[in-house]
C-alpha cells in the first residue's frame, strides 16, 4: 500500500510515522496511542533519570507489544558561569519583583543531561528497538554499545552537511528537521539559525546526499504533509505538534487553551527559555526579552532562573514563562486520541497518494 516500505520494514511498524518525542508534555501514554495507530512511539528521555525511563518502558511493554523509540540529547555539557547567571537573573529581576519572588534565592539547576554510560546500560538491559539522538551522536564507544544491543539509531540533521556526518558516523536513519519544526533545533555542525532550510527544501537535498532512509520533520501534522514528505523522497515523517492537544498529552489546561487559539504565525525560534534555539508559541518573556537574547546563559542554564517564574505564573493560570514548544503547523492539531489521530493522518495520506497515482 505504501510506496516506500523502508521505514516500515526497518522498524516493523504499520504506517511511516514517527511520533516525535516531546519532553515536558508527554509520557508513555502518547507513545502507546501512536503505536496503537501503527506508528513508532517515542519517549523523551533527556529530562528523566534511569528509574523514570525504566518505569515508562515497563508501562509500555505491559500495555502493548510494539516497537519503541527512546530519545536522548547528546550535547557537550557546559558548566554554568556565575557572572552570566547573575546577569541573567538581573535581566529577569523585574519579573521576580512582580511575582513577589527573591531573585537571589537558590534554585535547582535545569535538568537536561546528555546520553551517558548509565543510560547506555539501561538501553543494553531493556533493548528498545530504536534509539534516537538530538544534537549529533554520542561518543563512538557509547554508540557502538547501543547498536550492539540491537537498536536502530536515528538522529536529527538541520542541514545536508549534518545528514552526511550522521550517516558517516553510524546513523541508520536521518531525521531531516526543517525550520518549521517545533522544539530545539537539532543543529550540531552549525549555529546559524537564520540560514536553516525549511522542510520542503531540506528533505530532497538530504535524500540525494545520503543512502540511509530519511524522515521528514517540520510542518507536518496531517495526511497532506505526510504525502508531501513521501513525494519529496522521505521514507516517512516525524510528527509532534499534532499530538499536543490529544487527551494523552500532559499539556496543562491553560496551555491547551493557548495552543487551541494558535495560528500560523504563533511560533518563533528563541533561545530565551533554555539557552539553545528552539521553536515554540510566543509567551511574554520570549516577546519582551527575546526572542533571541545574547545574554541568555548557555543551554540548559537559561532555564534555571526561569523555573520559579514559570511556577508562579502557572499558579495564576498564565503561561508567561512556560515553554510551549510547537511547530508552525500547530493549528492543524486536533483534540482526538493519539491512536485515532495517527490512523487519520495515515489514511488521508494514502488516499491522496492513490489519487495522485491515478
Amino acid at each position: 500500500m505504501w510506496p516506500d516500505r523502508r521505514l516500515l520494514d526497518l522498524f516493523q511498524i504499520e504506517v511511516p510515522i514517527v511520533q516525535a518525542p516531546m519532553a515536558g508534555v508527554q509520557d508513555v501514554d502518547i507513545a502507546i496511542g501512536a503505536a496503537q495507530g501503527g506508528a513508532l512511539g517515542s519517549l523523551p528521555c533527556a529530562m528523566w533519570g534511569v528509574d523514570k525511563v525504566r518505569e515508562q518502558i515497563g508501562i509500555m511493554r505491559q500495555r502493548i507489544a510494539a516497537p519503541l523509540n527512546l530519545n536522548f540529547f547528546c550535547h557537550a555539557p557546559v558548566a554554568a558561569e556565575p557572572e552570566q547567571e547573575a546577569a541573567w537573573r538581573a535581566r529577569l529581576a523585574n519579573y521576580y519583583r512582580e511575582y513577589g519572588l527573591d531573585p537571589q534565592a537558590p534554585v535547582a539547576a535545569a535538568n537536561r543531561a546528555p546520553f551517558d554510560a548509565a543510560m547506555c546500560e539501561l538501553v543494553e538491559e531493556l533493548r528498545p528497538e530504536v534509539v534516537s539522538f538530538h544534537f549529533g551522536l554520542p561518543e563512538r564507544a557509547l554508540l557502538d554499545r547501543v547498536k550492539a544491543a540491537g537498536a536502530r539509531v536515528m538522529a536529527s540533521a538541520t542541514i545536508v552537511k549534518e545528514a552526511v556526518w550522521l550517516e558517516d558516523h553510524g546513523a541508520d536513519v536521518v531525521i531531516a528537521q526543517g525550520a518549521e519544526a517545533g522544539g530545539h533545533r537539532g543543529m550540531f555542525l552549525t549555529g546559524n539559525i537564520a540560514a536553516q532550510p525549511g522542510t520542503i527544501a531540506l528533505v530532497p537535498q538530504v535524500v540525494d546526499a545520503v543512502k540511509v532512509p530519511v524522515i521528514a520533520a517540520g510542518g507536518i501534522a496531517d495526511g497532506r504533509g505526510l504525502a508531501a514528505a513521501l513525494a519529496l523522497g522521505a521514507a516517512g515523517a516525524q510528527i509532534g505538534s499534532a499530538y499536543l492537544r490529544t487527551p494523552e498529552s500532559k499539556v496543562s489546561a491553560v496551555a491547551r487553551a493557548v495552543l487551541a487559539a494558535a495560528d500560523d504565525d504563533a511560533t518563533v525560534i528563541t533561545n530565551v527559555m533554555t539557552g539553545r534555539p528552539a521553536r515554540g508559541v510566543v509567551n511574554r518573556v520570549m516577546a519582551e526579552v527575546g526572542p533571541i537574547a545574547p545574554e541568555a546563559p548557555a543551554f540548559p542554564h537559561a532555564a534555571t532562573a526561569l523555573a520559579p517564574l514559570k511556577m508562579a505564573a502557572e499558579k495564576q493560570g498564565r503561561t508567561d514563562f512556560t515553554n510551549l514548544w510547537a511547530g508552525q503547523a500547530l493549528a492543524l492539531g486536533r483534540e482526538i486520541g493519539a491512536a485515532g489521530l495517527t490512523r487519520q493522518i495515515a489514511a488521508d495520506a494514502l488516499a491522496r497518494l492513490h489519487r495522485l497515482a491515478c
